[in-house]
């Protein structure tokens, strides 16, 4: 298997995420021809979007299928869980985290320079945000991880999102988006304080930052 991407993403650093708890040596490989537009990379994924997996000769594109397809197919302990009420909820966990949390970043990002700022998309942005964790928090489990005791396939989806949340809405001086929810405080502690987990988020976070840096120059 080869994956293409950069680690800057949260699509990208959540696919790495599960194949790491799965225990499976999966490498991150630049996109071909250097950008996800290039048409050595089209010719891989035609989404022309990050991540793409190559396996066998055939290509999936989609993050969370991708960290489906990982798990599946890969040894060691399977993340998604057995029962399929708890496979249902796993997902849906991961689609609110895709559907109406992770979008509003984007406001974010246009708005980084203070020059051309709209105060009013950012805010607009940050209370969206707030909600839609909000809705998310109802939905978690008691924990410490999104599914009960052990880090699963939702909690690999959602943790590089909130990495990358908490980081933008840094830039606008927000450090509270977790204040008043408990669930998802416990969790990210849960998220912190495991080794695989922990660690990629602190080169997810040297990755992102670099990317910040380099839209700088």
């Amino acid at each position: 298997m080869k994956l293409y991407g950069y680690l800057a993403s949260p699509y990208v650093a959540r696919t790495l995420l599960t194949a790491r708890w799965k225990g499976c040596g999966l490498e991150l490989t630049p996109p071909h021809g250097g950008s996800i537009k290039s048409p050595e990379y089209l010719a891989v994924n035609p989404l022309g979007k990050m991540p793409a997996l190559e396996d066998g000769g055939r290509c999936l594109a989609e993050s969370t299928v991708i960290c489906e397809y990982i798990d599946e197919t890969q040894s060691g302990r399977k993340l998604m869980p057995e029962d399929a009420m708890d496979r249902a909820q796993a997902r849906l966990l991961a689609r609110l985290v895709d559907t109406y949390a992770a979008p509003n970043a984007g406001a974010l990002a246009r708005n980084a320079n203070p020059a051309i700022r709209n105060d009013a998309e950012v805010q607009g942005s940050l209370a969206a945000i707030r909600k839609a964790l909000g809705d998310i928090e109802k939905f978690m489990g008691e924990g410490p991880w999104a599914g009960g005791a052990r880090p699963g396939f939702a909690d690999a989806v959602m943790a590089p999102s909130f990495w990358s949340l908490q980081l933008m809405a840094s830039l606008y001086g927000v450090s509270d988006l977790l204040d008043g929810l408990p669930k998802l405080g416990r969790w990210m502690q849960a998220v912190d304080a495991d080794p695989v987990s922990g660690s990629l988020r602190k080169e997810y976070e040297q990755a992102f930052r670099a990317f910040l840096a380099s839209k700088k120059k």
